[in-house]
């Protein structure tokens, strides 16, 4: 079932129809897991997500339509994992980046943030090239893993929940700009990993 439209749910929602609850739930939990996991990890991703729906609840007549309820509900995740990670003692630091590797604009990615070719595809039939699919994917988690909270954060928004390069910034309070340089270099991270992998068949 598609969820309604943010003008006809709301209501609905603020009269506290659980229907109208679960509907959002199902929607949008999975991506709210994503943004507390980019932030904080497996862990305590779940708790992060709890406590955010909680605010959710404590917050909703107050949300004024500025944003979508999809962007304002992963503002609220991605700011409750950062004072998960102050509690922590963990600090996210946003200038975690190696030293330059070229510019934004080396032919892989425009200027929105989208792959200016389509990535090739890894599917195929045989059991052996199924395994090494599995085993590219586990690389490039590994790699996922090591990359810096923000630029997992932005990669796994952008990758994986398809959220525009402004949406991110509303997300994770975070320039244009900033969002632009953390996406490119996670994603030569990654991109590396796979140019490897296709060399070598490892890590």
């Amino acid at each position: 079932m598609s969820l309604p439209p943010d003008g006809d749910l709301l209501p609905r929602l603020l009269a506290g129809e659980q229907r109208a609850f679960r509907q959002l739930i199902d929607a949008y939990q999975g991506a709210m897991r994503a943004v507390a996991y980019a932030i904080v990890g497996q862990r305590f991703a779940d708790e992060v997500v709890q406590d955010a729906w909680l605010a959710v609840v404590r917050n909703l007549d107050g949300f004024q339509q500025r944003s979508s309820l999809k962007t304002w509900l992963l503002t609220i995740v991605a700011n409750t994992a950062r004072s998960r990670l102050k509690q922590s003692r963990r600090e996210v630091l946003l200038d975690d980046l190696p030293g330059p590797h070229g510019t934004l604009d080396e032919g892989r990615f425009a200027e929105n943030g989208h792959w200016m070719a389509e990535v090739p595809a890894w599917h195929q039939d045989s059991p052996e090239a199924l395994l090494a699919e599995e085993e590219l994917r586990e690389c490039l988690e590994k790699t996922l893993l090591g990359l810096s909270e923000m630029q997992r954060s932005v990669v796994l928004l952008r990758e994986r929940q398809g959220l525009e390069l402004e949406e991110i910034c509303n997300v994770l309070g975070v320039s244009l700009s900033n969002v632009r340089v953390l996406l490119h270099r996670g994603r030569l991270k990654l991109f590396a990993t796979l140019e490897h992998f296709e060399e070598t068949g490892q890590c």
